[in-house]
């Protein structure tokens, strides 16, 4: 008998005397389709950079002893902004972001996650246009904050998608690949936003990646992934998923009818499931620990560092010293990374071992380029240090993945989404301009926030000690049984 998603045995076809048709190969390989996704992450993170850029950002108005004061620049000078007032724009979109995440996450098992990802976009491109439009502190930042919400719905499920489509020996390849688009489109966006700013004024930065985004938009809405998430049935299509990890229904009119019934009830039920089996991962949690005091000191390199630079060394091309930077070193790192973990046996105790290593020597190497008094002694010793910081971008994203079942990896990656935001750099870049407005001092500044990344490695280290076991094939049948009862408690509680 043939299972469903599985073809007969050649040796027990029937003979037949017609020639089979030739496969028809499709245009969206696997290849292509982790591509695009690339790509729409590298925009993502350009809109990071761009808003962190001088050449956008700007500066508040100065006055010397004698009282002559110079026009402020950008966004900062012409809304007249603090740095305090300044690190909130930065964070702003993020509370979209957090709010939408696990919501798009819940979606995902009951609509088609990549028509999600087309929806967040959607917004996402028409909150750029807005930014650019603003004219004054609170609009900007509640377009910000509906970026935030574009943002989450690709942030959650793109990932699953590139490890599934990925082949096994390249895995974190792939992945190390997805993940550089962070430092390269913040680089990108240092650099962008600084050209621009400087030439057509830096509403024009916002005007053209809403465009760049338009594009991939309209993809979103017409193409069909080469391959269904695991775990996942596919909502488009009434025959049930090849997936191995997925239970078939057993009748196409009993799957019409079920989608008829009312869903909300059944949506917070197994939300709430989902969520209790997510956090009851121990791994998870020390994983995601050590990602949000990573991510509270990136968050706050990736929006002050040009005008860190910019204030110990007087660098006259902060935006592109430090874009060129991040760009050349995020790359390196970030592959880097990815291509060791997949040359070790990529296990989550090997990876937390590199987690922590690469973090802890690469805090190293940052903090001792900031007590450096030589510019080019600091870019030498800050290169190093980049490279071992972004090497975790693709490992620690892989634990989130491996360390729970299928079926849990969106909102795995939603939630830890949510967390390393909600309190690493979204708290990190105010609290480092009201420590900068305090001090005065760019280089104590620094150099407290980068002292937090030996913090990140000793909990990474943690993780090395654990009984850790690897999920992601784990056969999630009984979990399909358990919300099929719970389905059903939950639409006969409302008969009642």
């Amino acid at each position: 008998m043939t299972k469903v998603g599985q073809r007969d045995s050649p040796a027990k076809e029937e003979p037949s005397t017609t020639t089979p048709p030739a496969t028809k190969k499709r245009f969206l390989t696997p290849g292509r389709f982790v591509t695009i996704l690339c790509i729409i992450n590298l925009i993502n993170y350009v809109d990071r950079g761009v808003i962190a850029s001088n050449g956008v950002n700007g500066s508040s108005k100065t006055c010397d002893a004698k009282g002559v004061c110079s026009a402020g620049t950008g966004i900062q000078g012409e809304f007249n902004l603090t740095n305090f007032e300044d690190g909130l724009l930065s964070s702003a979109f993020m509370v979209g972001l957090l709010v939408a995440s696990p919501i798009f996450a819940g979606l995902s098992k009951r609509i088609n996650p990549f028509k999600l990802i087309g929806v967040g976009l959607t917004v996402w491109t028409i909150a750029a246009l807005g930014c650019g439009f603003s004219y004054n502190f609170w609009m900007i930042a509640v377009f910000r904050m509906f970026v935030g919400v574009g943002e989450a719905s690709f942030i959650s499920l793109a990932a699953p998608y590139i490890d599934d489509s990925a082949p096994v020996a390249r895995k974190n390849f792939w992945l190390g690949l997805f993940y550089m688009c962070i430092p390269a489109g913040v680089a990108l966006g240092y650099v962008f936003g600084g050209f621009i700013g400087n030439h057509l004024g830096w509403r024009w930065a916002f005007y053209i990646e809403a465009i760049a985004m338009a594009v991939f938009v309209v993809l979103s809405f017409c193409i069909k992934p080469p391959q269904q998430l695991k775990g996942f049935a596919d909502k488009d299509s009434k025959k049930p998923s090849t997936s191995s990890e997925t239970v078939a229904p057993t009748d196409a009119e009993a799957s019409q009818i079920k989608t008829k019934t009312p869903k909300s009830k059944n949506l917070v039920v197994l939300f709430g499931k989902d969520l209790k089996a997510l956090f009851s991962e121990k791994v998870f949690i020390v994983n995601v620990l050590g990602y949000i005091t990573y991510n509270f000191v990136i968050g706050a390199y990736s929006y002050w560092g040009p005008k860190a630079g910019f204030g110990i060394y007087k660098m006259k091309n902060a935006d592109m010293i430090f874009g060129g930077l991040t760009i050349i070193c995020g790359i390196i790192g970030t592959l880097g990374g990815s291509y060791v973990l997949d040359r070790i046996n990529a296990t989550l105790s090997n990876t937390f071992k590199l987690l922590a290593a690469s973090t802890l020597l690469g805090a190293a190497f940052c903090f001792t380029a900031f007590l450096m008094k030589n510019m080019y002694a600091f870019i030498g010793l800050f290169a190093v240090g980049e490279i071992l910081i972004f090497a975790p971008q693709a490992p620690v994203n892989f634990v989130c993945l491996h360390c729970v079942r299928p079926n849990l990896r969106p909102l795995s990656m939603a939630s830890s989404t949510v967390l390393i935001h909600i309190l690493g750099d979204v708290p990190s870049s105010p609290l480092y301009g009201k420590m900068q407005d305090r001090l005065k001092n760019w280089r104590t500044s620094t150099l407290i926030i980068t002292s937090i990344l030996f913090v990140a490695a000793i909990i990474w280290g943690i993780g090395i000690f654990m009984n850790s076991v690897d999920r992601s094939n784990e056969v999630s049948e009984d979990d399909e049984v358990e919300e099929e009862k719970l389905e059903s408690k939950a639409e006969n509680s409302t008969l009642v």
